[in-house]
């Protein structure tokens, strides 16, 4: 690693990293008021991925770690939300099984990938499946705590999650079509 990787898109990036601990302690030591702690440091932790990228676009500070650390920082945050979702009784185990094998799935393709120089960009459906992940994570913490009636914000947060699977599992099935030559090798 050199010193001019370690830039301040890649330090938001680490600090993302930094807050998932923190996050599952909140999301699972049930305290008063956990549930909100864990959602704001869940959302501080989202809002650094789209802030990095976008400060190493514009300061032309794009590395190779953070083309490595940034994917996997989202995808140990998600994974972190989901197994303690899970752990909460929030959400069925197939589920999250399915998000994290996808999120598995994905990661060793980008490594084959990378082994052979190659970049496989997020596509439009990859972003999206962050958005959808990132709203029913966020609903989900806050089940509990609804402005709404509950049976609507549980219907709001099922389509949600729903409709996060079922782009997890397509951008997924997107993403082996990409690299799939990677596989084969």
């Amino acid at each position: 690693m050199k010193a001019r990787d370690i830039n301040l898109p890649n330090r938001i990036t680490i600090a993302r990293v930094l807050l998932i601990p923190l996050f599952v302690v909140l999301a699972l030591w049930l305290f008063p008021g956990h549930s909100i702690w864990a959602a704001f440091v869940f959302v501080l932790a989202s809002l650094s991925d789209a802030l990095d990228g976008k400060l190493a676009r514009r300061n032309n500070q794009v590395t190779t770690l953070g083309k490595f650390l940034d994917p996997l920082a989202d995808k140990l945050l998600v994974c972190s939300a989901y197994i303690a979702l899970l752990a909460l009784e929030r959400l069925p185990a197939w589920m999250v099984i399915i998000i994290v094998c996808r999120e598995l799935i994905v990661s060793g393709v980008r490594i084959l990938a990378a082994d052979a120089g190659v970049v496989i960009a997020a596509s439009a459906l990859g972003k999206l499946k962050t958005t959808l992940q990132t709203i029913s994570i966020f609903m989900l913490l806050l089940a509990e705590l609804s402005f709404f009636s509950q049976p609507l914000y549980f219907l709001l947060t099922q389509i949600f999650l729903w409709l996060a699977l079922i782009t997890t599992v397509i951008s997924g099935a997107d993403y082996l079509k990409k690299g799939g030559q990677f596989i084969k090798n």
